[in-house]
């Protein structure tokens, strides 16, 4: 019997139940899962949500923008919105006439601007020192309304809200992306493996443990300077650096694995022992859930330049316990599956057997604990940039509009509409973790 039908008929992924059912009207797992989530209105309202807020994300560009969607200018039509963003790219220039403008003073044939024509970073000194959506602004019309208002500096409120889901959501997406890689990675292993499945001669344990001491000082330790100055200077240069020092660990732990493969024909030396991953990784776990992640992340990033890539950087890295929690105990039990031994039968190797067969069928809780892990990212990088730590201070967040409403106790604007804009989205993204909670578990089908 093929593996593939092996497979089939041993998926761990697909319960008794759910056979059942398939059988009757021909629908898989998936399938069921989203059906039943489809049942649960609030969920299904927040997955909208979610989606309203990742356009309005995308749009940013179009909906809050100082140049226009689209203009005749000395007799040429110029579509500057989308043109700004070829020439960032390097496929496009400027004319000359059209570099360094104040796009709203320039005499047009005719213009079409943006729902709101201001750019976070747009300072409007006519309206500064918070001038509120009710209060009286002095524009050149109605057109030209903060229509919630304005920061102490003149910045557009309504301008910042747009851009800070951009943001708001950039940190959740990339920062559970780098967890996931690392959870998965970490509980596969752990899971699969447990305490007696990986084994390893004696020199070769031996040699990997002094080449990775070895790896630690000369890629880490003897290149802490560069390191920790590149990271002063920016996150790029710090993640050039952390790449190369990588790059010298791996070389150098491959020279051990090099040079104690000789030795291996001793009888001695050559004798198999067992590695406890689950015991290593479940340790890390533990030690990681015992730092407050949060401290944790403000000391980071306090003595790092402000970047909000070094944020997501942080975040991600010191988020990733809870997926691998979830996939170590779904490996404990898979791989004693029936289709896991078919694998091992036809001489698949371990790591083929894990990443091809037996993780793809773990990733159900996976989904989960991103839902929630997103919500939770966005919420702390709202309280790093509350704080002023991490996010660069010329950058408007939520968080910093909240942390504006702190000097002005007055400007209510500054505090209602990103106060409420954390709150929904943090608990949109927890009752869709709550939905697919219930879709997945088959206790709760009907």
């Amino acid at each position: 019997m093929k593996l593939k039908n092996i497979l089939t008929i041993f998926n761990p992924a697909k319960r008794a139940d759910d056979a059942m059912q398939r059988v009757s009207d021909g629908q898989g797992y998936w399938a069921m899962v989203r059906k039943q989530f489809r049942k649960n209105r609030i969920a299904r309202y927040s997955f909208r949500f979610i989606i309203f807020l990742v356009a309005l994300a995308s749009l940013a560009d179009v909906l809050a923008n100082e140049k226009p969607l689209m203009c005749k200018y000395k007799g040429n039509v110029y579509f500057p919105v989308f043109r700004a963003f070829t020439v960032s790219v390097g496929l496009n220039t400027w004319p000359t006439d059209l570099q360094n403008v104040e796009w709203k003073k320039l005499n047009y044939d005719w213009v079409v601007f943006p729902p709101v024509p201001y750019l976070p970073e747009n300072i409007d000194e006519a309206n500064v020192h918070s001038v509120g959506p009710f209060d009286k602004q002095h524009v050149k019309s109605t057109r030209w309304r903060h229509w919630l208002g304005t920061d102490e500096l003149g910045h557009d409120v309504f301008s910042a809200m747009i851009y800070g889901t951009r943001i708001a959501l950039l940190v959740g997406l990339v920062s559970m992306s780098i967890a996931t890689l690392i959870g998965l990675l970490l509980g596969s292993l752990a899971g699969y493996f447990g305490d007696e499945r990986l084994k390893m001669t004696r020199i070769r344990i031996t040699f990997n443990l002094i080449f990775f001491c070895l790896a630690i000082f000369y890629a880490f330790s003897l290149r802490s300077y560069a390191i920790s100055d590149a990271l002063a200077q920016s996150t790029f240069l710090f993640l050039g650096q952390m790449i190369f020092s990588l790059f010298i660990f791996a070389v150098i732990m491959l020279i051990g694995n090099l040079l104690a493969k000789p030795f291996e024909y001793i009888p001695f030396l050559s004798k198999r022992v067992n590695i406890p991953v689950d015991i290593i990784v479940s340790r890390c776990i533990e030690v990681m859930i015992s730092i407050p992640t949060l401290f944790l992340i403000m000391a980071i990033v306090a003595i790092a330049k402000p970047s909000l890539m070094l944020v997501m950087l942080v975040i991600g890295a010191l988020s990733w316990t809870g997926i691998a929690r979830f996939v170590r105990a779904e490996l404990l039990r898979i791989r004693s599956l029936k289709y896991i031994e078919a694998a091992h039968a036809l001489g698949y190797s371990e790591f083929r057997t894990i990443f091809r067969h037996a993780l793809p069928n773990a990733l159900s809780p996976v989904l989960i604990a991103i839902a929630f892990g997103i919500a939770s990212a966005i919420l702390t990088e709202a309280t790093l940039s509350f704080l002023g730590i991490g996010v660069p201070a010329e950058t408007l967040t939520w968080g910093a509009l909240l942390s504006e409403a702190r000097s002005k106790p007055t400007a209510w604007w500054l505090a209602i509409f990103p106060g409420m804009a954390i709150f929904f989205t943090v608990t949109v993204y927890n009752l869709l973790g709550e939905g697919l909670t219930d879709a997945m578990d088959p206790r709760l089908r009907k």
